[in-house]
């Protein structure tokens, strides 16, 4: 369960304190899946990088699994980040000077266990890139680049993945792929799926819908 408690997120001004979110409570439960829309500005990153634990709240609580990972020393704060969140933004993030397979096992570098590799072959697989593990990132498409990122944030089995624009960048046919993807691996996962979107048509296809706007998070009707 992630359970978002009077969180409230306050950036500092010449003109004094500027509050993005105030006094969101909402929780969501393993294999639900949420968009969030809104206008630019409103916050959605913001809430992501927070419930996210990028950045802490300047007011409230997040906790996941009940643990709060604002809690954790720093060390253990990056540890939990990793292996309990997966994150796919709207640009790609991969490491030019890797292969495919290398920028899915990133994630796996500093987490304890093994089969890491057999994952992310697997997640290769279901994406349709096994054809493609030695290639660099220049040699791929946009698709190909996101699908990619989609494994990586997928490799350690994370209880919560979020999503910024996953599909921006992506001309339409390549985003319906994506998103198929994201939505056929989170049912089988069971995960707590969040993704933030200005895309009615993706927005649509999560199980809750919400708005950000002023600061607050309502239902979308």
């Amino acid at each position: 369960m992630l359970q978002v408690q009077h969180l409230t997120k306050e950036y500092p001004t010449a003109q004094g304190g500027l509050r993005i979110l105030d006094g969101i409570d909402a929780e969501f439960a393993p294999g639900e899946s949420v968009s969030i829309m809104g206008p630019s500005g409103a916050g959605k990153s913001t809430f992501l990088y927070v419930v996210g634990a990028l950045e802490p709240p300047s007011a409230g609580t997040v906790t996941l699994g009940g643990q709060d990972p604002f809690a954790l020393p720093e060390p253990e704060l990056a540890a939990f980040r990793n292996s309990k969140v997966g994150f796919l933004f709207q640009d790609h993030c991969l490491l030019p000077q890797c292969s495919v397979l290398e920028n899915v096992l990133v994630p796996t570098l500093i987490a304890a266990g093994d089969g890491h590799e057999a994952r992310a072959l697997d997640l290769l697989d279901r994406v349709g890139l096994s054809h493609r593990l030695r290639h660099r990132p220049a040699e791929l498409s946009g698709g190909e680049k996101q699908r990619v990122a989609l494994a990586r944030a997928l490799v350690l089995s994370p209880q919560l993945v979020l999503c910024d624009e996953p599909t921006g960048n992506l001309d339409h046919d390549s985003a319906v792929v994506v998103a198929n993807l994201l939505f056929d691996l989170h049912r089988e996962r069971q995960s707590i799926l969040i993704v933030v979107t200005h895309s009615a048509e993706l927005g649509a296809r999560a199980g809750r819908r919400y708005e950000l706007a002023g600061g607050r998070l309502a239902p979308r009707t």
